[in-house]
C-alpha cells in the first residue's frame, strides 16, 4: 500500500481524472514523486468502476482503491445491503474479507464485525477505506480466514464466505470444492465456530450441486438485480433437517419482486397447461434461476404453455413477478404467416424454440426495438408458434 496516493494532489488529480482515457496517462512520464503512472492509473479505472456499483466509495474522499479486478469481483452496494436483511446477533466474521463491501453493510446490522483477508495488502486499504468511512466496530485480520478460525477459540454468531471463483492456477471454477476457500472441506471447522453460515455463490452454481458439496441448508436466496442475477445467497444452519426454502428477490429502482417458495414443493406440484389466453406472463431472471416453473403456476393461478417453455397466461390480468402482456394474435410459425404481421421492427424473445433470436432477426429481417413484442416457442401440443404482444 502506497501511502503516498492519499496525498491531496494525488487524490485531486484521481478524482478529476477518473474519466480520462487511460492510455493517455499512462504514456506520460510520471507527474507525481513516489507514485508511478501505472498506479494513477488503477486507482483512476477502479474509481471509475465504482461509479455504479459503489456508490458510497465512488463519492467518499480519500477513498484507496483496490485493482479493477477486486472491483469486479465484489458485492454491490446493492446486493450487499440486501445480505444484511440475512444476519442477526452481535458477532460475525467475514473469512473471505476482501475490498471489505460486505462487512461494512454488516456493520450496519452487527456489533462487532471481524474482517480476514489473506492478502495483506488488500487488508491494509480495506482498514484504511473503514476509518474514513467511519466504521468503529470492525478489525481487520491480514490472514487466512480459515487459518484463523482454526486456532481461534472463539464463537460467532454468523460466519460470511464469498469464497474466490479463481484456483491457485487463476482459471475459473464453479464447484464450492474447487473454489478458494475450499467450504465442503472445512465445514466441521466451520459449525464449530459458528451455527449459522452465510456463504455467496456465482449465479451458474446448480442447486442440486450446492445442496450435495454442502450440509445442512436451510435457504438460497436467489439476488437479481435489474433482471439480471448477479449472486446466489445460501444460509446454513447447524444440525437443519427440514425442507430448503428458495426466496427469489429482483432489486430494481422501482420496485423490489420477491417470489418464495419450498423445494419439496416444487417437485411435487402438477401445473395445469393451456394454450394461450388473453395475457402473457414471462417470470424474471431470479424466479428462472430458482427453478421455480410449476410453484410459479399455481401459486399466480395461471396456466403454463408448455413443459419446457416457462410462459405462462390468463384471461385476467395479475400483478406478477416479471413481464406482463396483452396477447394480440397467435399465428403458428410459418414464413408466411410472419411476413403477413409486415412487422420491420420488434423485440424478440425464444423459449423452447429451436432457432436462436440471432437467427430469426436475420430471416424475416427484423429488427431490435420498438413496442411489439414476439416471443417464438411452442405449446401444449408441441407445435411451434409466434405470440405477437404488447407490453402490459
Amino acid at each position: 500500500m502506497n501511502k503516498n496516493i492519499l496525498n491531496t494532489g494525488i487524490q485531486e488529480f484521481i478524482k478529476i481524472n477518473w474519466n480520462t482515457d487511460m492510455m493517455s496517462v499512462l504514456l506520460k512520464k510520471p507527474i507525481f514523486d513516489g507514485v508511478s503512472q501505472k498506479e494513477l492509473v488503477e486507482q483512476c479505472e477502479a474509481k471509475k468502476k465504482c461509479k455504479d456499483k459503489l456508490p458510497t466509495w465512488f463519492s467518499t474522499n480519500q477513498i484507496y482503491y483496490p485493482n479493477k479486478l477486486n472491483i469486479e469481483q465484489t458485492s454491490s452496494e446493492i446486493t450487499a445491503q440486501y445480505k444484511t436483511n440475512l444476519v442477526c446477533g452481535k458477532s460475525l466474521i467475514d473469512i473471505t474479507g476482501g475490498f471489505g463491501i460486505d462487512s461494512y453493510f454488516f456493520s450496519q446490522k452487527i456489533a462487532q464485525i471481524t474482517h480476514c483477508e489473506i492478502d495483506e495488502n488488500l487488508s491494509k486499504k480495506a482498514a484504511h477505506n473503514f476509518d474514513v468511512l467511519g466504521l468503529k466496530n470492525c478489525s481487520c485480520i491480514a490472514e487466512n480466514g480459515i487459518d484463523f478460525l482454526a486456532k481461534s477459540n472463539s464463537h460467532f454468531d454468523w460466519i460470511y464466505i464469498d469464497p474466490s471463483r479463481r484456483n491457485n492456477s487463476k482459471d475459473k471454477v464453479f464447484f464450492l470444492r474447487d473454489c478458494l476457500p475450499n467450504v465442503p472441506e472445512n465445514l466441521e471447522l466451520l459449525f464449530s465456530r459458528s451455527s449459522n453460515i452465510l456463504i455467496k455463490t456465482s449465479p451458474l452454481l446448480d442447486f442440486s450441486i450446492g445442496i450435495k458439496e454442502l450440509k445442512f441448508v436451510k435457504e438460497i436466496h436467489v439476488v437479481a438485480s435489474q433482471n439480471e442475477v448477479k449472486e446466489l445467497l445460501w444460509i446454513l444452519e447447524k444440525d437443519f433437517q427440514n425442507s430448503i426454502k428458495i426466496k427469489t428477490i429482483n432489486i430494481s429502482k422501482e420496485q423490489q419482486e420477491t417470489f418464495d417458495f419450498m423445494l419439496l414443493d416444487e417437485k411435487e406440484t402438477i401445473p395445469e397447461f393451456g394454450l394461450p389466453l388473453h395475457y402473457l406472463y414471462e417470470p424474471n431472471s431470479a424466479i428462472l434461476k430458482s427453478g421455480a416453473f410449476k410453484s410459479v403456476a399455481n401459486r399466480f393461478e395461471l396456466k403454463k404453455l408448455q413443459e419446457h417453455s416457462h410462459l405462462y397466461t390468463s384471461n385476467t390480468l395479475i400483478d406478477f413477478p416479471g413481464r406482463s402482456f396483452k396477447i394480440e394474435k397467435v399465428i403458428p410459425h410459418q414464413k408466411k404467416e410472419i411476413q403477413k404481421l409486415n412487422i420491420s421492427k420488434a423485440n424478440v424473445s425464444t423459449r423452447n424454440f429451436p432457432e436462436n433470436v440471432e437467427n430469426i432477426r436475420k430471416k424475416h429481417n427484423i429488427k431490435d426495438g420498438g413496442n411489439v413484442y414476439l416471443f417464438f416457442t411452442k405449446n401444449i401440443e408441441n407445435n411451434l408458434i409466434v405470440l405477437v404482444c404488447k407490453k402490459v
